[in-house]
């Protein structure tokens, strides 16, 4: 979905396809069929964006192989649909019984990930639509913070220098630019948005920058005009955003909170868990964690990592952090010129809900899709883009 800001720019809309599982690229234009299609037909629209999460496999055939590319391309087109951004956080087994920690693997300190990330960026290029320039991948915050030193993040800022060279090749060769933003994540190296200034400015390249994940920046209590002014004045570019909300439990200290907050303590995904407490942000890796024991204090709200649908808070006695994600989206495309183009949906978490939430058939999760989409398009209506054809 494409929209045109008051100062002329195009701002494209997009729904991130990890929340289907597809390790081959097989499992890719099967998503496309079966999924993104049948969004875009809900939605009434001639042409959708999808974010594309390629694992491994996916990428490597993709950028191995010009027919198969071509192949993919032409599915896009058929089908109405149109790339202009990848997740590639998630390297692969995202859609694994258990994901938890092995989503951080390979890290920014493993050769791997600097490969991945430039066979991303190379099948973007010949993916994305004619009358489109730029493309944006999002990628893990270099790693999990339990595992990282002084060397890895030295190696780290190597790799990211070595795959800022790469994009500028890219684009001397194809014409199309492509820029890598790292998303923070509580747990993580990086895991507030404060926490990409001293990493970004060491690595010191406009191609590499931030994506800002609104269910992240919430679980971590950052204001977002405060988190987005201090990127702009390090000179950080926001290189996409993506549009998703926490699970917020105002008084964790109630018996029924935590029955309610229970209910989302699923075995597939980790769920850091936060509160502002008056010594600062406190937290735990997983929400089972948080309810198990005192290692977060209850006195105040607890916010928890879980992408709960944008257009379906929890019932009462949680809800969503949905007015951070209004509050960021005010400040990102609000003003006189966007701070960042690509944005995307990113509910992945659909089958990890409470079984009494979970779509229980195709249709119905192409629904709530369609519904995030939705409420998305008319955020961005409400601030004064146009959306188009």
């Amino acid at each position: 979905m494409r929209f045109r800001h008051p100062d002329g720019t195009t701002v494209h809309l997009a729904y991130c396809t990890n929340v289907h599982p597809a390790e081959t690229l097989d499992g890719v234009l099967t998503q496309l069929r079966d999924h993104c299609e049948p969004v875009r037909r809900r939605l009434g629209r001639d042409r959708l964006g999808v974010g594309l999460w390629l694992a491994r496999d996916a990428a490597r055939a993709l950028d191995t192989d010009p027919a198969a590319l071509r192949g993919l391309r032409t599915a896009l087109d058929r089908r109405g649909l149109e790339v202009v951004t990848l997740n590639g956080f998630p390297y692969e087994g995202f859609g694994a019984e258990e994901v938890k920690y092995r989503v951080y693997k390979p890290d920014w300190a493993d050769t791997e990930r600097l490969e991945h990330t430039t066979a991303l960026a190379r099948v973007l290029a010949g993916l994305l639509p004619d009358d489109v320039t730029e493309g944006t991948i999002s990628t893990l915050p270099l790693g999990w913070r339990t595992a990282w030193n002084a060397a890895r993040a030295a190696t780290a800022r190597s790799a990211l220098r070595t795959l800022a060279e790469r994009l500028d090749a890219l684009e001397e060769l194809t014409g199309r630019s492509v820029r890598v933003g790292l998303e923070p994540e509580p747990g993580c190296a990086v895991e507030t948005t404060a926490d990409t200034l001293a990493p970004l400015a060491a690595v010191g390249h406009p191609r590499i920058g931030v994506c800002v994940d609104t269910c992240h920046l919430a679980t971590s209590f950052e204001d977002p005009d405060t988190a987005l002014d201090a990127l702009a004045e390090a000179g950080v570019p926001v290189v996409k955003s993506q549009l998703s909300a926490a699970l917020h439990a105002e008084r964790p200290r109630l018996p029924a909170v935590r029955e309610a907050l229970a209910a989302f303590d699923e075995p597939r995904f980790l769920h850091q868990t936060r509160t502002l407490a008056a010594s600062g942000l406190r937290g735990t890796d997983d929400l089972g964690e948080a309810l198990g024991g005192t290692a977060l204090p209850d006195t105040g709200p607890w916010r928890a990592h879980f992408h709960v649908p944008l257009h379906a808070a929890p019932a009462p006695p949680l809800t969503s952090t949905l007015p951070v994600l209004k509050a960021a989206l005010t400040r990102l495309v609000g003003g006189p010129h966007p701070l960042t183009r690509h944005l995307e949906v990113e509910t992945y978490t659909w089958q990890a809900l409470p079984s009494e939430l979970r779509p229980r058939a195709r249709a119905q999760l192409t629904d709530g899709i369609a519904a995030e989409l939705g409420l998305a398009r008319d955020l961005l209506t409400d601030l004064g883009l146009k959306e188009l054809p």
